[in-house]
């Protein structure tokens, strides 16, 4: 009686085993990915740590807002040289990109990444540093609103650009600066200077795009209509040389049906006579006068061609 009992200990002791087996594996394989976590998160806190001390350099945000503005532009479908320019500018002032615009427009667009204080922000530990940062934030954004209005662009370019546009290759830190300065949009809108973010950008390089499809469309249009002015032109003027030949021919054929006449009423009885003498046996060809007339073309402008 003990033996069956003592193989369902056995087989329940081989069971816990094998759960305990696969239980030690898991966690090993747990303990693993947790390890490759924390690997990846320290690299990535590495990675954030080396663009954050890159970002305070002012030279590197330079660079930095510069080829952000050149992919925003590529992503709107516009070509170097064709629909913009970089660095173009007068002595007086160079914009890091100029637009080209429907009718000869130009829109100068600079970029900025005045992310000293933002970044000094994000990394404080209690919420009055915080606001005294972000507050230094908006009032670093506002001068280079003052400084870009003061290079005055709308003065080195003809036509004039209405405004200037300010590149912010960030959207959070441009988001901070409108937070802590409500006012900052109007005031750049009164310095003729339009804050754009890479989306606000974006969706105006498209607006351009759009506005340059209207604008061919137009072209397209007043050149059929300037084409079709200089048809019509051209074929009223044929149509006159084409007037003048029939009544040139009309001319002819009355000349012809003249001479036909003197020939027949003058000549041809004395040339019959002639051969009545015997001065010549061949007969002389039979004229007959020329009843038709020249067809004149209608009018272009006649109701039946038209129909």
């Amino acid at each position: 009686m003990l033996r069956p009992l003592q193989d369902m200990l056995q087989s329940l002791d081989n069971q816990v085993r094998h759960l305990e087996q696969k239980r030690e594996g898991a966690y090993q394989g747990l303990q693993e990915q947790l390890r490759q976590l924390a690997q990846t998160h320290q690299q990535l806190h590495s990675t954030a740590v080396s663009l954050v001390q890159a970002l305070r350099a002012p030279t590197v945000r330079g660079h930095w807002g510069e080829y952000q503005l050149r992919r925003v532009v590529e992503m709107a479908g516009m070509t170097p040289h064709v629909d913009f320019l970089e660095q173009a500018g007068t002595d007086q002032g160079r914009p890091d990109m100029i637009i080209f615009l429907p009718n000869h427009g130009i829109l100068p667009v600079d970029a900025k990444a005045p992310m000293q204080a933002y970044l000094a922000a994000m990394e404080a530990t209690d919420e009055h540093t915080r606001r005294e940062r972000l507050t230094a934030h908006a009032t670093a954004m506002r001068n280079r609103v003052r400084e870009l209005a003061q290079r005055e662009y709308w003065k080195q370019f003809d036509p004039a650009p209405e405004f200037v546009v300010m590149f912010v290759p960030n959207e959070a830190c441009l988001n901070a600066a409108f937070e802590s300065d409500p006012d900052l949009l109007e005031y750049a809108v009164q310095q003729r200077v339009l804050l754009a973010s890479p989306v606000t950008l974006l969706a105006l390089l498209k607006a351009v795009a759009y506005g340059w499809q209207q604008h061919q469309l137009t072209e397209n249009a007043r050149q059929i209509a300037q084409q079709g002015r200089e048809l019509h032109d051209r074929l009223a003027k044929f149509l006159g040389h084409f007037q003048k030949i029939g009544r040139g021919l009309d001319s002819v054929v009355k000349v012809y049906n003249e001479a036909t006449g003197s020939l027949e009423s003058r000549l041809f009885p004395t040339a019959r006579r002639l051969k009545e003498l015997g001065a010549s046996t061949s007969e002389l060809p039979e004229l007959r006068p020329v009843d038709s007339r020249a067809r004149l073309p209608a009018s272009p402008d006649n109701s039946e061609i038209a129909s």
